[in-house]
């Protein structure tokens, strides 16, 4: 339904509506932007996405990332004359996406039933806590209750504290990427049979999906996995390690990497000890075996620990921040990390877009959009056929 308009990627003929906010439904929005689709960000009039205002530092950066690829328009779902904009403009779109609470459309007038009857191709994407049936669906749910309840929240930290959260929404951001995945999977279905659906993308779901076999684990031998810090249980050597100048990871838990680990070390008799020889023996010796290595490392600088690893092909390497990682080779040979420079950020840096694609790349064009409806003419104008008249008479009322 789209013109490409310039845009590169395999989305360039797709057309997105975003309704939602914060983390789960823009992220969804952003991955279907970087991949070249048309996404069209509907904020409320007056106060926008609270996004616009969160990052940690000197100034709320995570707008420029989150909204980057985005034209953003504003509309008054609260208002009737709103939702019969937004309506008309879905009618014209591929996609739309929404994280509010389940129920919300519904309220509005915009559920997927009347909506598919002006485009009955319409793909349907919700994002939401737990999802859109079942007896918590109406609840408010964020990224850390999903996390907790997902089983992530558990795991995380030491086993003498209280459980620890991950630095990062993860669970917003899983939920944005199995959404996005699904949408794909839909219009893949659409393209063979002409048909849409509703993608509904829990953020609990999405997180237990990655808890890897800690449901088959209880229910077949009744154990429940615990938290352990640094380390995994029972995989071992793979630990950070302390040396002369800094700290170190080296992950040398598979056999025939640690034979090679043992040689490094000058040690190549422990690869046949009873004690380390198979991957359980290891896994049960763990601690001394830990000892051992950082005996070795805490003689050596990070540097030296590094090139001798390489040398070896033990997996290991540096613990990144910003600051290495804009430094890094890999990051610079992989544009991992472009420029985006604004008139307000000259030095403004982030992540490109991803996965890499040998064909269809996609690009960031444009960072999140500062002003507030600022592609309001050119999209209720120029898609919708209003007049500027028709436009000043929704200002004024704030419809939008």
């Amino acid at each position: 339904m789209s013109d490409a308009s310039g845009r590169k990627g395999p989305l360039t003929d797709i057309r997105l509506v975003e309704l939602g906010q914060l983390i789960a439904g823009p992220f969804c929005g952003q991955l279907m932007a970087d991949m070249g689709a048309d996404v069209i960000k509907v904020e409320p009039p007056g106060q926008g996405d609270p996004m616009r205002t969160w990052g940690r530092g000197e100034f709320p950066l995570w707008w420029q990332v989150c909204a980057r690829n985005k034209r953003v328009v504003t509309a008054n779902l609260r208002e009737e004359r709103g939702q019969e904009l937004v309506r008309r403009l879905i009618a014209e779109a591929d996609m739309v996406l929404e994280n509010f609470r389940p129920g919300t459309l519904e309220r509005w007038g915009l559920s997927y039933e009347d909506l598919a009857k002006d485009n009955p191709g319409l793909i349907m994407i919700r994002v939401s806590g737990y999802g859109q049936t079942g007896p918590y669906s109406k609840r408010a749910g964020y990224a850390s209750i999903g996390e907790a309840m997902g089983g992530m929240r558990y795991l995380c930290g030491e086993p003498d504290r209280q459980p620890s959260r991950a630095g990062l929404s993860i669970g917003d951001s899983l939920a944005a990427t199995y959404a996005c995945m699904g949408a794909l999977a839909a219009l893949h279905h659409r393209d063979k049979t002409g048909e849409g659906q509703v993608i509904d993308a829990s953020i609990f779901e999405s997180v237990l999906n990655v808890m890897e076999a800690t449901i088959p684990e209880y229910t077949v031998s009744n154990y429940v996995r615990e938290r352990s810090g640094a380390t995994l249980p029972n995989v071992a050597p793979s630990n950070i390690y302390d040396c002369k100048d800094g700290i170190f990871l080296v992950a040398a838990n598979q056999d025939t990497v640690f034979r090679r680990l043992c040689a490094v070390i000058g040690q190549p008799e422990l690869a046949e000890d009873e004690r380390y020889k198979t991957h359980t023996a290891r896994g049960t010796n763990m601690q001394e075996l830990d000892a051992l290595i950082t005996d070795w490392t805490k003689t050596r600088t990070v540097a030296e620990v590094d090139q001798l690893m390489q040398e070896a092909g033990v997996p290991a390497g540096r613990i990144y921040r910003a600051p290495e990682m804009l430094e890094d080779p890999q990051f610079q040979a992989r544009e991992a990390i472009i420029e985006t420079p604004t008139d307000e950020w000259p030095d403004l840096k982030m992540q490109n877009v991803f996965p890499k694609m040998s064909r269809t790349q996609g690009e960031v064009r444009w960072t999140g959009v500062m002003t507030l409806g600022a592609h309001n003419e050119e999209i209720f104008c120029g898609l919708l056929g209003l007049s500027s008249e028709e436009l000043a008479e929704l200002q004024e009322k704030s419809i939008i």
